[in-house]
């Protein structure tokens, strides 16, 4: 199996963990990615909020290189980035004079045809294969699987397992032995791009979240988005003191737990970035890291 890769901004920096347990998983299981060659930033929240035909036409042009190398398929891991790409195809779908704006702004006459996956769907079909790998043991992880508010909504633009309670992740995270729990959070808000400029806002919506996870019995979260890894990795502390009760719960990229069961190490997947240690978790793993 081989896909284009598009990574975004936040892969090549802050969530550089996800790009690379991503990548290790792929090699595992026999998936080839080729990065998109010279993609620029999709816009994320910034451009759709200053110009909507700049919030359309940044996905389009990097759509277009997908469609010029020939393939017809993208991998986006990045929910933000995915929800962009997924709004830009419906709109140009929709809106023949947006279509024929964008097009001109971005030089191309694209066709439409590239069709953008998650990285939870490529690997939904490859649960048997990743279950015959698994080298770790990793029922001891207790995980609350949180997709965030961007990956299923609203689910006529994102077509994306179910939108109030999807179940991907949890099923893939099972496939390597992972104990996935139900909890009633799995697509709440996290205050996302607030971190900055309504940091309370964020700090309570991060306490909410460990408070809920902690109710249902986790000892874990398994996360798809990097701003929502971001909230509650680094906003712990904060969330701690205004709910008057400690959390330390790791948050983890999905693809890095994968990764553990199959055998990779911490570097390799960049566990040694996270704020809230996984050192706990690393030395209870049968044959080390």
């Amino acid at each position: 199996m081989s896909y284009a890769y598009y990574p975004g901004c936040s892969l090549h920096s802050t969530a550089e963990e996800y790009d690379k347990s991503f990548r290790k998983v792929c090699s595992g299981l026999g998936i080839e990615l080729e990065e998109v060659s010279n993609w620029i930033c999709c816009g994320s929240s910034p451009a759709h909020a200053t110009s909507h035909l700049l919030s359309i036409a940044l996905p389009v042009h990097n759509l277009s290189l997908v469609e010029k190398s020939g393939r017809n398929e993208v991998v986006v891991p990045c929910a933000a980035c995915f929800s962009r790409f997924k709004f830009a195809l419906y709109e140009m779908e929709r809106d023949g004079e947006l279509s024929r704006k964008v097009n001109e702004v971005v030089g191309c006459d694209f066709g439409g045809k590239v069709n953008v996956i998650h990285p939870l769907e490529i690997l939904s079909a490859k649960t048997a294969i990743a279950r015959s790998k698994v080298v770790r043991d990793l029922s001891f992880i207790k995980a609350v699987c949180y997709y965030g508010c961007l990956l299923t909504r609203p689910p006529q633009v994102m077509k994306f397992d179910a939108c109030e309670y999807p179940m991907s992740m949890d099923n893939v995270l099972r496939s390597v032995g992972v104990d996935t729990l139900d909890w009633s959070y799995k697509t709440e808000c996290c205050g996302a791009s607030l971190a900055l400029s309504e940091t309370g806002i964020v700090v309570k919506l991060v306490g909410e979240l460990l408070a809920e996870a902690k109710r249902a019995g986790a000892n874990a979260v398994a996360v798809a988005c990097p701003l929502c890894h971001a909230n509650l990795d680094t906003r712990q502390a904060e969330a701690e003191a205004l709910k008057g009760e400690k959390f330390g719960i790791p948050v983890f990229y999905f693809t890095e737990l994968i990764g553990l069961a199959l055998g990779y190490g911490q570097k390799e997947l960049g566990l040694d970035k996270h704020i809230v240690s996984v050192e706990p978790y690393l030395s209870s793993l049968r044959g080390g890291v």
